[in-house]
């Protein structure tokens, strides 16, 4: 990026030096029109002089003009390049083990299989009017593991979402600090 403002602050430089000779030109001229034809007026010498000093400047302005040029298209293929080179890396989604969630789920619902089995049996003693304590902590338990099970899922489900939101994010985040 400095050889770009430096590349722009040397056209300005010419063109303002290019302006400056215009105006010099023109008032020269301006002043052999008004002035008798019999006075000295412009030395066409001089007037050939700046005229090359114009065509010197007006060539360095427009090999200056083409430098930026192909500087700003180098930059533009050089991002094009980095864009194409993260693309591939963020593309493929990471493969979540699926193997693992349904062993979670499958322990879910044997877990909850058993507390409605229980909770059967409980409510069937009840009905008797036996209380049997067993049947209490075997509910307990029961419900216990249904909540661990249930928790396994969450976390693996969480996993997986994370898992797949990850590359995604980083790309984001690389593009953005790219622009």
């Amino acid at each position: 990026m400095t050889q770009i403002d430096e590349l722009q602050h040397r056209i300005t430089a010419a063109l303002d030096r290019v302006a400056q000779g215009v105006t010099r030109i023109e008032e020269r001229a301006a002043e052999a029109a008004a002035a008798p034809a019999e006075q000295p007026g412009i030395d066409p010498a001089e007037v050939a002089r700046l005229q090359d000093a114009l065509d010197e400047e007006k060539l360095a302005n427009a090999q200056l003009e083409e430098r930026v040029r192909k500087l700003h298209e180098t930059h533009r293929e050089e991002l094009e390049a980095a864009k194409a080179a993260v693309a591939p890396a963020a593309s493929p989604i990471p493969t979540v083990d699926v193997a693992a969630l349904d062993l979670d789920l499958q322990r879910l619902r044997q877990s909850n299989e058993m507390l409605r089995a229980t909770n059967e049996e409980l409510r069937a003693a009840l009905a008797e009017n036996v209380g049997e304590p067993h049947l209490i902590n075997k509910a307990m338990l029961a419900e216990l593991e249904g909540l661990r099970a249930a928790r396994s899922v969450e976390a693996a489900e969480t996993r997986a979402i994370v898992a797949s939101l990850t590359p995604l994010l980083e790309a984001a985040a690389e593009s953005e600090e790219a622009n």
